[in-house]
């Protein structure tokens, strides 16, 4: 392990201090865990009781500490509901009801769903309320979408170039393409007409790293590299783009190559000590883009396979897996449950 930790060759930096840092943190962890793992043969394990008990006590109460995100309730509700789903946690069918019919107080009479009750729409909460009423599954949470206001929405955040603002007269990133290709595909209101040219404008946000960034000509990011070859696959493009910026520089390139340089950008994120990911470029690791840069390789993967590209396997995805959920169990997990982004948070 020593040899893959950073070296600043002798040129110490205000971020390389704290890489060293966290490292340090991280090393410590990993020492105790040694020592216990000599005892218990089960460690590291995922702390299933603690995690649901959290998650469903957060679900109808929070501290004062989250009242900073009171323009992101929908969010909450999805993230709390997507944990519960995979540590295969049901709920009651009153409760089930309670947070549907508060989802439903969220949606705006313009089309798509606020921060809270009477805010204005915005996609990224939209995204998050549409897939917190799927994950709910009852004909009470399906009926609560307006369709047809929601494309109306969609409509009226929907740029020429193909991108979208994430709220009326709001910025443009790749989120939006993202977020409003995901509910019109899980609402059932996708057209071609809506997502005319926003391949496009996709793939001009690839930079020369191979990632992905907001907004054409900006810092490659891990959420974003997510969205857009999500949102590529959702718009059935991501065999057919080619990157603008390489033909800039009269380079020819095709749709495989940008792909691959995804792929180069994308394992090149996970930090070689700590084993979870990091967001950018010389960044510290960060528990949230084991989401984010993790969920980006089933897509690479599926893309590679269907492009018939021997790089790929069928047993393992193209990142150290077991790395990945040690930095998660053993760094990541608070006692009584819960997620960190990395030690000492």
């Amino acid at each position: 392990m020593k040899k893959e930790r950073f070296k600043d060759e002798s040129y110490p930096t205000a971020s390389s201090e704290e890489q060293e840092k966290v490292e340090k943190t991280v090393a410590e962890l990993f020492r105790i865990f040694s020592k216990r793992a000599e005892i218990d043969t089960e460690a590291p394990s995922l702390l299933w009781m603690e995690h649901s008990h959290f998650l469903k006590t957060s679900l109808f109460t929070l501290s004062k500490s989250f009242q900073c995100l009171d323009s992101s309730r929908p969010w909450l509700c999805y993230w709390i509901l997507h944990g519960l789903e995979l540590l295969d946690q049901t709920l009651t069918l009153d409760d089930i009801s309670r947070i549907a019919q508060f989802i439903g107080r969220c949606q705006s009479p313009k089309g798509g769903f606020g921060g809270g009750p009477s805010q204005f729409p915005h996609l990224a909460t939209t995204y998050a309320a549409v897939n917190a009423l799927c994950i709910l599954g009852t004909e009470e949470a399906y009926n609560i979408i307006d369709r047809e206001k929601l494309k109306q929405f969609l409509w009226s955040v929907r740029s020429p170039t193909g991108a979208f603002h994430m709220h009326e007269g709001g910025e443009i990133d790749l989120r939006g393409v993202y977020c409003a290709v995901s509910v019109a595909r899980l609402t059932n209101i996708y057209s071609n007409a809506l997502f005319e040219n926003s391949a496009h404008w996709i793939a001009s946000c690839q930079t020369y790293e191979g990632g992905f960034s907001s907004v054409p000509g900006t810092e490659a990011h891990g959420g974003y590299a997510f969205c857009g070859l999500a949102a590529l696959r959702l718009l059935n493009k991501e065999h057919l783009h080619s990157n603008p910026v390489f033909k800039k520089i009269k380079i020819n390139i095709d749709a495989l190559f940008c792909v691959l340089f995804s792929k180069r950008w994308l394992v090149n994120r996970q930090m070689r000590f700590e084993g979870g990911f990091q967001g950018r470029t010389n960044k510290l690791v960060d528990g949230c883009y084991s989401f984010w840069q993790g969920g980006a390789f089933p897509l690479l993967h599926r893309i590679l396979n269907e492009e018939n590209v021997n790089m790929v396997s069928g047993e393992r995805w193209l990142f150290h897996q077991e790395a990945l959920q040690e930095y998660i169990l053993i760094c990541c997990q608070h006692s009584s449950g819960g997620l960190i982004d990395k030690p000492n948070k």
